[in-house]
């Protein structure tokens, strides 16, 4: 067989579409479960390690630390393969949702840290002399304005966490890359891997482009100030 034979015969790749939409299904979950908790997560973590007493604090600066640190996939081993030891059973679905978000938490919480401190102090006490209590504070006048340094690099956290999604596969969870893997075997080809590299690309580049515009629209902005 040739190489278009090999790695792109259509009818193999038109068999095996179905079998790869429905892994598509499960990484587009994935990844949205992971991102909306590993956010939230994460803005909480950055509030506790600048604003929680001092033990707490070092807590979630251990936790940031640890977890920046690991690779993801230790995580999600650890969470799927260990936990059962000490009587806790996750699904591969839960297993990689926990270990993605935890991953996540951990970088959203030092992006909204350093969009946070960028806010000028002055806001700070500008809100206490009206009257504002903390959460008010936080909420109508410091994270409005973090959020616009933050969006561009965590805009890139969460496409690096969409890629992460492959990682799943290593714990049977049937994503886009357990799909193809098995299509491949099934059908003693490896057309259905390069249908599912053209999916992720066709996913994740207008995401990639996305980052581009903000970063650029955000330097435009600093640049008009």
């Amino acid at each position: 067989m040739g190489l278009i034979e090999t790695f792109f015969n259509g009818e193999i790749l038109v068999s095996a579409f179905p079998i790869l939409l429905r892994g598509l299904a499960n990484t587009l979950l994935l990844g949205s479960v992971a991102i909306v908790c590993g956010c939230i997560w994460g803005l909480l973590l950055c509030l506790l390690r600048l604003y929680a007493p001092k033990p707490i604090r070092l807590l979630a600066i251990g936790y940031i630390d640890i977890f920046r640190a690991a690779p993801i996939l230790v995580v999600l081993i650890l969470l799927y393969y260990a936990l059962p030891f000490v009587g806790v059973r996750l699904s591969s679905f839960a297993s990689a949702a926990i270990a993605l978000s935890a991953v996540l938490g951990a970088f959203t919480a030092e992006v909204c840290r350093a969009g946070i401190e960028n806010v000028p102090r002055g806001q700070f006490e500008a809100a206490a002399s009206l009257g504002l209590n903390f959460r008010l504070t936080m909420w109508k006048v410091i994270l409005p304005q973090a959020l616009r340094m933050v969006v561009p690099p965590q805009t890139s956290n969460c496409v690096s966490i969409f890629k992460d999604t492959a990682l799943a596969s290593v714990v049977a969870m049937p994503d886009l890359l357990k799909q193809a893997t098995d299509a491949q075997a099934m059908m003693a080809n490896p057309t259905p891997l390069i249908g599912a590299a053209i999916i992720y690309l066709a996913m994740l580049w207008p995401m990639v482009r996305l980052v581009s515009h903000l970063e650029e629209r955000s330097k435009a902005q600093r640049a008009a100030r």
